[in-house]
């Protein structure tokens, strides 16, 4: 706050300024006027040089932008539709794929308008230096923060992309075996034997053992009575294994003739013979019981003896 004598002086200065001015023919209207109209020609001027220089490369960096999105969102449509016209399992590897193809779709869509957008920030000469540095600092702090989740999506995005197994296949994953009901970017629901759902995060599952992937096989070891005759259990073997391949019911099921491979072990008093059979993935439980009930059906009407593992006793002498 200025003190009176100070206040007075500056009063008498702007009166005396005013009538100096006003003498003069000072206009400040005009002279207002005159300041606005030079903005204003000077902002068009440079409206139009950067019109002349600045637009056609806006224009073709949207375009590009656009024409790159449309083409992404063509191949990822594309790739979906052959996935569910090659996989037997059409719906839902579809789904799968759709999820895998969702995921690279937003992030191409991402970087290329992120890639964009800093064109467009350099055509109208913004210094994008210090936006990237930041851009570099958050995304390190997110992965650090964040590094298990990042494993659990890497990994599911190998297992949907590289299709090791879908949902309906029995695996073996983390030491676990069961039957795959959900896949998701970060987690493999699994239901066993004894219907327990197991979920495992991707990043968990290294060792992927597929039992029901192009086909499966059934793997007998019938065991007969040491003093049965090779020859005839061979011949019997065939006999029963043939009547399943042809049976209509099976038909469909069997991918290949079974094979009865002859003497596989001897144990004792008894001798195993080996059966295999190749199926449809997930088919060869099915096919197994029923080739274990003719074969001992067969045996009984035969009256072959089954294999019994050998005993042994132990009791005290007498005395």
């Amino acid at each position: 706050m200025l003190a009176p004598g100070a206040a007075l002086v500056s009063h008498l200065a702007q009166v005396f300024f005013c009538d100096y001015k006003h003498a003069l023919g000072y206009n400040p209207v005009n002279n207002m006027q005159e300041h606005f109209g030079n903005i204003w020609q000077q902002w068009h001027n440079n409206l139009v040089v950067w019109t002349r220089e600045k637009l056609p490369e806006l224009i073709t960096i949207l375009l590009v932008a656009f024409i790159f999105v449309r083409l992404l969102g063509v191949i990822t449509r594309k790739v979906v539709e052959l996935a569910e016209k090659n996989s037997r399992r059409g719906a839902l590897r579809g789904q799968q794929v759709k999820t895998v193809a969702g995921v690279i779709h937003s992030a191409g869509v991402f970087f290329i308008l992120f890639f964009a957008f800093m064109q467009v920030l350099d055509a109208f000469n913004f210094n994008i230096a210090p936006l990237l540095a930041s851009a570099g600092i958050a995304g390190l702090a997110i992965g650090f923060g964040a590094q298990t989740l990042v494993k659990d999506v890497i990994n599911g995005f190998f297992i949907l992309a590289e299709n090791q197994f879908e949902v309906g296949d029995v695996i073996k994953a983390s030491g676990v075996a069961g039957t795959v009901e959900e896949i998701t970017m970060r987690r493999t629901a699994l239901r066993d034997a004894d219907g327990t759902l197991h979920i495992l995060p991707n990043s968990s599952i290294q060792i992927v053992s597929n039992m029901t992937r192009d086909w499966s096989q059934v793997t007998l070891h019938v065991s007969v009575d040491y003093s049965e005759n090779s020859d005839r259990i061979v011949a019997l073997l065939n006999e029963v294994t043939q009547a399943v391949y042809h049976d209509p019911e099976f038909q469909q099921d069997i991918v290949a003739e079974p094979k009865v491979h002859g003497i596989d072990r001897v144990r004792g008093s008894e001798v195993d013979y080996l059966v295999t059979v190749k199926v449809r993935p997930g088919k060869q439980y099915g096919v197994a019981r029923e080739m274990r009930r003719r074969i001992k059906i067969c045996f009984e009407e035969q009256k072959i003896k089954a294999g019994a593992p050998a005993q042994v006793y132990i009791g005290q002498m007498p005395g």
